[in-house]
């Protein structure tokens, strides 16, 4: 069976589906139960995502640094940056997500090199994280939440009202330090450019037999510091990474599909359908065929 095409570019950084066919912007509302073991795939891309914990709590990871994200924190991850979301102790948490490509609000080029470039560039600058302690939370959870309302509601031209939101949240932004560092430049993490290539070609290649040493090739490293790696950034084995993104996959075949639960489960790199079955039905609470009732049913 041929394998399943990917939306991913060149170097498997994430191609986002706007909400909006050329409109570069992203809204939604996430709930981490919809992920296998409430933990989100690893992902970069160019977009700046911003999130907003509506209820519940989630750990953070960017670039394997790791924060605790609680209900109505606001965080800003800058573009190119490896992240994802999972549960913390297995607890659900709503979210909002947006995600917005630099060029729909830099399209004067003084003003991109002047207000954009710097940030953008700034190796220093990963993320900003906005607890209720610090100036600009409330500001920050305001314009996020209107920004979903502006979505929600839906009324033409909202995508200009958007635009003005977030126009107003980088004004503010660029009041704070870390926006623009003067300091020396940060040198490239080799550790995370190795894990972007080893995730790279799990993406690339999941559907084909894998074992631990063709993924550790992928990055020039040992079986060993492979499964350190993995630790330090996603904790996760390999393996265990390999399995999760197959999974992922499976599901949206088996929501877009008509495919058999036989087929998905060879298409997505699981050579055996009782291991995949169990395996799904571990991670999500019912098997690959309820899974599929429930959403056609939607």
């Amino acid at each position: 069976m041929a394998k399943v095409n990917l939306d991913l570019t060149h170097d498997a950084s994430e191609i986002v589906h706007y909400d909006t066919a050329r409109i570069p912007l992203y809204i939604k509302t996430g709930n981490l139960s919809n992920y296998p073991d409430k933990r989100a795939l690893c992902h970069w891309h160019e977009d700046i995502e911003f999130i907003r914990v509506l209820k519940g709590k989630m750990n953070y990871s960017i670039n394997g640094k790791k924060i605790l994200l609680n209900e109505n924190d606001c965080l800003m991850v800058n573009a190119k940056q490896m992240h994802y979301g999972y549960s913390q102790n297995q607890q659900n948490c709503i979210f909002i997500c947006i995600l917005i490509h630099p060029r729909l609000l830099a399209t004067n080029q003084l003003l991109k090199q002047k207000y954009f470039v710097p940030v953008l560039d700034n190796s220093r600058l990963e993320y900003l994280h906005f607890g209720p302690q610090d100036i600009l939370h409330d500001e920050m959870m305001s314009l996020l939440d209107r920004i979903m309302q502006l979505k929600e509601q839906a009324v033409p031209g909202y995508e200009l009202g958007v635009m003005g939101s977030m126009m107003l949240m980088w004004n503010r932004l660029l009041g704070i330090p870390q926006m623009a560092s003067s300091k020396p430049e940060v040198l490239p993490d080799s550790d995370l450019a190795i894990q972007k290539d080893m995730v790279s070609f799990i993406y690339q290649n999941y559907a084909e037999k894998l074992a631990l040493a063709d993924i550790a090739a992928a990055g020039n490293v040992s079986r060993s510091k492979c499964c350190i790696i993995f630790k330090q950034y996603l904790q996760q084995s390999p393996i265990d990474f390999l399995n999760h993104y197959r999974l992922e996959v499976s599901c949206s075949l088996l929501k877009t599909t008509a495919l058999t639960i036989t087929e998905i489960a060879t298409a997505c790199g699981f050579n055996h359908l009782s291991y995949y079955s169990k395996f799904f039905s571990k991670s999500y609470g019912c098997t690959p065929n309820e899974f599929r009732k429930q959403h056609l049913t939607e």
